[in-house]
């Protein structure tokens, strides 16, 4: 027995302290290179939003160049999609979201080396930037293999909650997609139950195929490659605001 509580167990281990509420779970994991360090404490603070300052009415002021809509990713991993989609939409800004350390360290270095520009990152807790964000601001969001948080008592920190998608709602343009991929079939389920009781979204699927096909584009994660070698399959949900 060493004595500590649970609040210190969790930040030895870089997880969140018990009852946080928050829907991530570690914050640090190996300790970063020194070429992650160094970006950390250089680029990071030029492309972290501002959540002390009100947020502009329009959020293209974010960016240093000309675009023509705001997407925002939530949970962007080892920022592999992120990266794509950037490199991709260079007249799109892109906000995105990783309370993970080396996530975020490993998105800075794809910044520098592929010469991104229509990129704002946020390194805690992506419920803030929800709150910051204006009314019908975003035109895209991606919510990709988030934490399922599998244990029944742990349920609540799921993303797309009941309040959650609530928040989505308001942030989101009318006609704006939410693009939500698991491949965990008791999170897809529960995804599905609670847009189905949201006056603010519908589900787009025709037929199987539709959730089962990755979007057009799509290059696949680490997280999905992993679920791939574990033998569970991706699926792949569009909700659209109304």
């Amino acid at each position: 027995m060493t004595g500590e509580n649970e609040d210190e167990k969790a930040d030895r281990e870089g997880a969140p302290p018990r009852g946080h509420g928050a829907f991530f779970g570690r914050r640090k994991g190996k300790t970063l290179r020194p070429g992650h360090a160094g970006l950390m404490a250089a680029s990071l603070p030029d492309l972290r939003l501002d959540l002390d300052r009100p947020a502009p009415a329009d959020l293209h002021a974010l960016f240093p160049v000309d675009i023509r809509q705001v997407w925002l990713e939530i949970g962007f991993g080892g920022g592999e999609h992120l990266t794509q989609r950037a490199g991709e939409n260079p007249d799109v800004g892109f906000i995105g979201c990783e309370a993970y350390v080396n996530g975020t360290a490993k998105m800075l270095a794809q910044i520098e080396q592929n010469g991104l520009a229509n990129v704002r990152l946020w390194d805690e807790d992506a419920k803030r930037v929800v709150e910051w964000l204006p009314p019908a601001s975003i035109d895209r969001l991606y919510l990709l293999y988030p934490d399922p948080w599998p244990k029944r008592r742990h349920r609540k920190r799921r993303f797309l909650g009941e309040e959650m998608l609530a928040r989505l709602a308001r942030i989101l343009k009318p006609g704006a997609e939410l693009r939500f991929a698991t491949d965990i079939d008791d999170y897809a389920a529960y995804a599905l139950a609670r847009v189905a009781r949201s006056a603010d979204f519908v589900w787009t699927a025709e037929r199987q195929a539709d959730w089962l096909t990755p979007w057009e584009g799509w290059r696949s994660t680490r997280y999905e490659a992993k679920a791939l070698r574990e033998g569970r399959r991706g699926a792949y949900f569009t909700f659209r605001r109304v």
